[in-house]
């Protein structure tokens, strides 16, 4: 591998890197939040259900 020699790299404009900018939230994070709310709804309804039947005795 040869060394790179600042004669190399290249000039101008396009020799500093642009900087990466993230604008939107990663995808896994939707995914977490669906299945939190799901499971929250379930729960819910579980609860629910338990107190109509302790209720109807």
């Amino acid at each position: 591998m040869p060394d790179r020699t600042p004669t190399d790299l290249p000039s101008g404009p396009s020799a500093v890197p642009a900087r990466y900018v993230e604008n939107k939230p990663p995808r896994g994070l939707y995914v977490r939040v669906f299945i939190y709310v799901v499971a929250t709804h379930v729960l819910l309804a579980f609860m629910s259900l338990l107190v109509i039947i302790a209720k109807s005795r």
